[in-house]
């Protein structure tokens, strides 16, 4: 009896690992709130969800993200300072310490993801400022601990483009803006059809010339 206690005692431990292992092998996708989401009831005053115990049993990473399925009616804030969080307001926030995540929509109440990537190992803090910070006195907040994992991907370890610096010209040409990096409008079906087609016919010249 001792010998298949002590069996299974290692089967139960070898699959625990195989499991940690796997684990430690992806990058994580957290819905924050689970299926409850990241909401708040202004009528009862109450979160959709217990936000600092969701986060408590979760494990965080660099490379995971924070998926927030919310509405307009909350606002997702993302802070590395213990006293903004506490103040549940950023007025006093610094530009490089604290970010707002508002989906870029100002409709109320009009349905949103939010995704934050974390990119920053240690301990940071989520909280929504709704309601002059009402929502995060209420419990809408959470603190995460960030750990090494797999390291950031590459898609997440890029550094940030250099600040614009304008050509040397005279003074009339100050204040310009800077050329755009973008295409205003795509190019039409039409024009990608020909260039398609275009190609296709030169590849059969070639390859006729060839067997000639």
């Amino acid at each position: 009896m001792a010998a298949t206690k002590a069996a299974t005692l290692r089967l139960i431990v070898a699959a625990l690992l195989l499991i940690a292992a796997a684990a430690a092998d992806t990058y994580t996708n957290h819905t924050v709130g689970g299926d409850a989401g990241w909401f708040f009831d202004s009528t009862t005053n109450k979160t959709s969800a217990d936000y600092s115990a969701w986060a408590a049993n979760t494990t965080f990473n660099l490379g995971d993200y924070l998926i927030f399925n919310t509405n307009t009616n909350q606002t997702v804030i993302q802070t590395y300072n213990k006293t903004t969080y506490s103040s549940c307001i950023i007025d006093d926030a610094l530009d490089d310490d604290t970010f707002q995540y508002d989906g870029g929509r100002n409709e109320f109440g009009s349905a949103m993801t939010i995704d934050v990537a974390l990119t920053i190992e240690g301990t940071q803090y989520y909280f929504s400022d709704a309601s002059d910070g009402e929502q995060c006195q209420q419990g809408m907040a959470f603190e995460v601990k960030v750990g090494h994992g797999l390291g950031l991907p590459p898609s997440l370890n890029q550094p940030p483009p250099p600040a614009y610096v304008p050509p040397p010209g005279s003074a009339n040409d100050e204040g310009h803006s800077p050329p755009a990096t973008v295409a205003n409008t795509p190019p039409s079906s039409n024009h990608a059809i020909i260039t398609g087609a275009s190609f296709s016919v030169s590849v059969l010249l070639g390859l006729i010339s060839l067997l000639v």
